[in-house]
């Protein structure tokens, strides 16, 4: 049921799977996921770079697939499962990708950090890479200012190695 009064925004309620919860919202139809999820869940984890969908700083997973969350309407995704970076962990274990960035110091700032390891865990559940280069071309969506490109290729033919022989 849309409201649609003259004084108040066009709202929807909509149901989401947020990292494991079931979430039900009421939210403006021109809210963003991105802003859905730091503005009405404060789940900050997830960084608004550009708001273009041009860095990848806001990448999520969404069903599974990695998106940029600045670029979608969170009206057009009831009912799916969003993971965040704050979803990604098992309690205070860190998900694999998540240990490599650390093991292989792919980060400097962290600004990005979150959006390149969803990203990553993305990229292995579409299973397209095979090689360096389409690592590269792959994660190309996910700028890093510092320039950590090279440990962060590391990380990711590193998890891709292990999801193959898992």
């Amino acid at each position: 049921m849309a409201n649609h009064s003259p004084t108040t925004a066009p709202t929807e309620k909509i149901s989401l799977k947020i990292n494991g919860a079931e979430q039900q919202l009421t939210v403006a139809t021109w809210t963003s996921l991105l802003d859905l999820l730091r503005e009405y869940l404060h789940l900050t984890g997830t960084k608004k770079g550009c708001d273009h969908g041009q860095c990848g700083a806001c990448t999520i997973l969404l069903d599974g697939k990695r998106v940029n969350s600045c670029l979608s309407l969170a009206v057009m995704h009831d009912g799916s499962e969003i993971t965040t970076i704050e979803g990604i962990a098992n309690g205070d274990q860190l998900h694999p990708v998540q240990q490599a960035f650390v093991e292989h110091d792919a980060f400097q700032c962290g600004y990005c950090t979150p959006g390149q390891i969803c990203s990553t865990i993305g990229l292995i559940n579409e299973g397209k890479a095979k090689t360096l280069d389409d690592i590269r071309d792959l994660m190309s969506g996910n700028i890093c200012r510092c320039g950590a490109y090279s440990n962060i290729v590391k990380v990711v033919q590193e998890a891709l190695e292990r999801s193959q022989n898992a």
